[in-house]
């Protein structure tokens, strides 16, 4: 079926179509199927690493603040 016969049965555009060939054109379904579950694990490690990295510097933060206050403390 050509391009241009299947745009006009789906309705998507002509260049949506050739943007989606271009990226999946010589994958199979179940390297389609893959790539989306790399995709998903991708965004959920991201989502972890930032969370992580948001608790150390909290965890940072507080330590170099406690030091201060105690020492301030002391001296007071």
């Amino acid at each position: 079926m050509a391009v241009a016969e299947l745009s006009w049965e789906q309705n998507p555009s002509i260049a949506v179509l050739y943007q989606w060939r271009a990226k999946y054109g010589g994958k199979d379904v179940l390297m389609i199927k893959w790539l989306k579950e790399l995709k998903v694990e991708n965004a959920r490690l991201k989502k972890m690493y930032a969370e992580e990295r948001i608790k150390a510097e909290i965890r940072r933060s507080t330590s170099t603040t406690g030091t201060t206050t105690a020492s301030a403390g002391i001296r007071a």
